[in-house]
Protein backbone atom coordinates (compact mmCIF):
# COMPACT_ATOMS: atom_id res chain seq x y z
CA UNK A 1 0.00 0.00 0.00
CA UNK A 2 2.80 2.41 0.84
CA UNK A 3 4.55 1.65 -2.42
CA UNK A 4 1.34 2.16 -4.42
CA UNK A 5 0.65 5.45 -2.64
CA UNK A 6 4.15 6.76 -3.37
CA UNK A 7 3.82 5.73 -7.01
CA UNK A 8 0.48 7.51 -7.35
CA UNK A 9 1.84 10.69 -5.74
CA UNK A 10 4.86 10.66 -8.05
CA UNK A 11 2.67 10.15 -11.11
CA UNK A 12 0.31 13.00 -10.15
CA UNK A 13 3.28 15.24 -9.44
CA UNK A 14 4.73 14.44 -12.87
CA UNK A 15 1.42 15.30 -14.54
CA UNK A 16 1.23 18.61 -12.70
CA UNK A 17 4.81 19.38 -13.61
CA UNK A 18 4.14 18.55 -17.27
CA UNK A 19 1.28 21.05 -17.33
CA UNK A 20 3.49 23.68 -15.75
CA UNK A 21 6.30 22.88 -18.20
CA UNK A 22 3.93 23.29 -21.13
CA UNK A 23 2.70 26.66 -19.88
CA UNK A 24 6.24 27.92 -19.36
CA UNK A 25 7.77 26.68 -22.61
CA UNK A 26 4.90 26.53 -25.11
CA UNK A 27 3.21 29.87 -24.42
CA UNK A 28 3.56 32.16 -27.46
CA UNK A 29 5.58 35.35 -27.09
CA UNK A 30 4.87 37.62 -30.10
CA UNK A 31 6.96 40.45 -28.67
CA UNK A 32 10.11 38.30 -28.92
CA UNK A 33 9.53 37.09 -32.47
CA UNK A 34 12.17 39.41 -33.95
CA UNK A 35 14.72 38.83 -31.16
CA UNK A 36 14.70 35.06 -30.81
CA UNK A 37 16.60 32.81 -33.21
CA UNK A 38 17.45 29.12 -33.21
CA UNK A 39 20.69 27.96 -31.65
CA UNK A 40 22.20 24.63 -32.70
CA UNK A 41 25.72 25.26 -31.37
CA UNK A 42 26.28 24.32 -27.72
CA UNK A 43 27.52 27.26 -25.68
CA UNK A 44 26.29 30.15 -27.86
CA UNK A 45 23.35 31.05 -25.64
CA UNK A 46 25.42 30.65 -22.47
CA UNK A 47 28.00 33.03 -23.90
CA UNK A 48 25.25 35.47 -24.77
CA UNK A 49 23.92 35.30 -21.19
CA UNK A 50 27.36 36.23 -19.88
CA UNK A 51 28.16 38.99 -22.40
CA UNK A 52 24.90 40.59 -23.50
CA UNK A 53 22.72 40.19 -20.40
CA UNK A 54 23.05 41.73 -16.99
CA UNK A 55 24.14 39.45 -14.18
CA UNK A 56 20.62 39.03 -12.80
CA UNK A 57 19.07 38.54 -16.23
CA UNK A 58 21.68 35.96 -17.25
CA UNK A 59 21.31 34.18 -13.90
CA UNK A 60 17.55 34.09 -14.36
CA UNK A 61 17.81 32.57 -17.82
CA UNK A 62 20.43 29.95 -17.00
CA UNK A 63 19.18 29.21 -13.48
CA UNK A 64 15.57 28.94 -14.65
CA UNK A 65 16.45 26.31 -17.26
CA UNK A 66 18.55 24.46 -14.69
CA UNK A 67 15.74 24.40 -12.12
CA UNK A 68 13.27 23.33 -14.79
CA UNK A 69 15.02 19.97 -14.95
CA UNK A 70 14.98 19.33 -11.19
CA UNK A 71 11.56 17.60 -11.09
CA UNK A 72 12.79 15.03 -13.60
CA UNK A 73 15.64 14.06 -11.29
CA UNK A 74 13.31 13.74 -8.29
CA UNK A 75 10.26 11.99 -9.82
CA UNK A 76 11.67 9.76 -12.54
CA UNK A 77 13.70 7.57 -10.12
CA UNK A 78 10.35 6.41 -8.71
CA UNK A 79 8.66 5.89 -12.09
CA UNK A 80 11.46 4.15 -14.01
CA UNK A 81 12.95 0.71 -13.43
CA UNK A 82 15.80 0.22 -11.02
CA UNK A 83 18.22 -1.08 -13.65
CA UNK A 84 20.39 1.67 -15.19
CA UNK A 85 18.31 4.28 -13.37
CA UNK A 86 20.77 7.13 -13.87
CA UNK A 87 20.93 6.61 -17.64
CA UNK A 88 17.15 6.35 -17.83
CA UNK A 89 16.65 9.60 -15.93
CA UNK A 90 19.16 11.53 -18.02
CA UNK A 91 17.98 9.99 -21.31
CA UNK A 92 14.27 10.61 -20.70
CA UNK A 93 14.91 14.19 -19.61
CA UNK A 94 16.98 14.88 -22.71
CA UNK A 95 14.34 13.34 -25.02
CA UNK A 96 11.45 15.28 -23.44
CA UNK A 97 13.30 18.58 -23.56
CA UNK A 98 14.37 18.05 -27.18
CA UNK A 99 10.71 17.48 -28.11
CA UNK A 100 9.74 20.63 -26.22
CA UNK A 101 12.40 22.67 -27.98
CA UNK A 102 11.34 21.29 -31.37
CA UNK A 103 7.75 22.29 -30.62
CA UNK A 104 8.92 25.76 -29.63
CA UNK A 105 10.85 26.22 -32.84
CA UNK A 106 8.17 24.90 -35.16
CA UNK A 107 4.71 25.87 -33.86
CA UNK A 108 5.13 28.41 -31.03
CA UNK A 109 5.40 32.04 -32.05
CA UNK A 110 8.26 34.01 -30.51
CA UNK A 111 10.22 30.93 -29.40
CA UNK A 112 12.99 28.95 -31.07
CA UNK A 113 14.95 25.75 -30.64
CA UNK A 114 17.96 26.18 -28.33
CA UNK A 115 20.34 23.32 -27.64
CA UNK A 116 21.71 25.10 -24.58
CA UNK A 117 18.28 24.91 -22.96
CA UNK A 118 18.31 21.14 -23.43
CA UNK A 119 21.77 20.95 -21.87
CA UNK A 120 20.75 23.06 -18.89
CA UNK A 121 17.51 21.13 -18.32
CA UNK A 122 19.31 17.78 -18.47
CA UNK A 123 22.06 19.04 -16.16
CA UNK A 124 19.43 20.13 -13.65
CA UNK A 125 17.84 16.67 -13.72
CA UNK A 126 21.22 15.03 -13.21
CA UNK A 127 22.07 17.35 -10.32
CA UNK A 128 18.73 16.72 -8.61
CA UNK A 129 19.17 12.97 -9.05
CA UNK A 130 22.63 12.98 -7.49
CA UNK A 131 21.54 15.17 -4.57
CA UNK A 132 18.23 13.56 -3.63
CA UNK A 133 16.57 11.53 -6.38
CA UNK A 134 18.90 8.57 -6.03
CA UNK A 135 17.97 8.15 -2.36
CA UNK A 136 14.26 8.52 -3.10
CA UNK A 137 14.36 5.85 -5.80
CA UNK A 138 16.44 3.48 -3.69
CA UNK A 139 14.09 3.66 -0.71
CA UNK A 140 11.01 3.33 -2.90
CA UNK A 141 12.25 0.18 -4.65
CA UNK A 142 13.33 -1.35 -1.33
CA UNK A 143 9.67 -1.40 -0.27
CA UNK A 144 8.99 -4.06 -2.91
CA UNK A 145 11.90 -6.28 -1.87
CA UNK A 146 11.17 -9.38 0.18
CA UNK A 147 13.32 -10.15 3.23
CA UNK A 148 15.15 -12.75 1.13
CA UNK A 149 15.95 -10.14 -1.53
CA UNK A 150 17.23 -7.72 1.09
CA UNK A 151 19.49 -10.38 2.57
CA UNK A 152 20.77 -11.32 -0.89
CA UNK A 153 21.50 -7.66 -1.71
CA UNK A 154 23.73 -7.27 1.31
CA UNK A 155 27.44 -7.78 0.70
CA UNK A 156 28.78 -11.10 1.94
CA UNK A 157 30.94 -10.82 5.08
CA UNK A 158 34.64 -11.13 4.51
CA UNK A 159 36.09 -14.51 5.44
CA UNK A 160 38.34 -14.37 8.52
CA UNK A 161 42.00 -14.73 7.83
CA UNK A 162 43.37 -18.11 8.81
CA UNK A 163 46.28 -18.03 11.22
CA UNK A 164 49.47 -19.25 9.63
CA UNK A 165 51.05 -22.22 11.44
CA UNK A 166 54.23 -21.43 13.30
CA UNK A 167 57.35 -22.90 11.65
CA UNK A 168 58.56 -26.08 13.33
CA UNK A 169 61.74 -25.62 15.31
CA UNK A 170 64.59 -27.95 14.28
CA UNK A 171 65.56 -30.58 16.84
CA UNK A 172 68.78 -29.77 18.70
CA UNK A 173 71.79 -31.69 17.49
CA UNK A 174 73.16 -34.15 20.06
CA UNK A 175 76.43 -33.18 21.73
CA UNK A 176 78.03 -36.61 21.36
CA UNK A 177 77.28 -39.45 19.05
CA UNK A 178 75.91 -42.37 21.06
CA UNK A 179 77.96 -45.57 20.76
CA UNK A 180 76.78 -48.37 18.59
CA UNK A 181 74.76 -51.14 20.15
CA UNK A 182 77.50 -53.85 19.91
CA UNK A 183 80.58 -51.66 20.24
CA UNK A 184 80.81 -51.89 24.08
CA UNK A 185 80.32 -55.66 24.06
CA UNK A 186 83.04 -56.12 21.41
CA UNK A 187 85.54 -54.10 23.46
CA UNK A 188 84.85 -56.28 26.49
CA UNK A 189 85.42 -59.45 24.52
CA UNK A 190 88.72 -58.14 23.19
CA UNK A 191 89.89 -57.32 26.72
CA UNK A 192 88.94 -60.76 27.99
CA UNK A 193 90.66 -62.44 25.06
CA UNK A 194 93.86 -60.49 25.72
CA UNK A 195 93.89 -61.43 29.39
CA UNK A 196 93.00 -65.03 28.73
CA UNK A 197 95.72 -65.40 26.13
CA UNK A 198 98.45 -64.27 28.65
CA UNK A 199 97.30 -66.73 31.30
CA UNK A 200 97.51 -69.59 28.86
CA UNK A 201 101.06 -68.65 27.83
CA UNK A 202 102.31 -68.62 31.44
CA UNK A 203 100.63 -71.89 32.19
CA UNK A 204 102.39 -73.57 29.27
CA UNK A 205 105.82 -72.27 30.43
CA UNK A 206 105.29 -73.53 33.92
CA UNK A 207 104.25 -76.82 32.56
CA UNK A 208 107.32 -77.00 30.36
CA UNK A 209 109.72 -76.24 33.26
CA UNK A 210 108.19 -78.60 35.69
CA UNK A 211 107.89 -81.45 33.31
CA UNK A 212 110.43 -84.25 33.99
CA UNK A 213 113.06 -84.88 31.37
CA UNK A 214 112.47 -87.85 29.08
Amino acid sequence: MVRALILMVAFVAMVVFSIFLAQVTLTPSPASADLIHANLTPGNSLRSYAEDYTFLAGLKQAGGNLLLGFPFGLLLPVLVARRMRLLRVVGLTAVVMVLVELAQGSVVEGRAFDIDDVILNTSGALLAYLLLGRRIGRRYHRLADTPEDQVAARPAPAAPEQAKPAPAKPAPAPDKKPPAAGEGRLSGLRERFRRGGGDRTGTRAERAGSAPPP
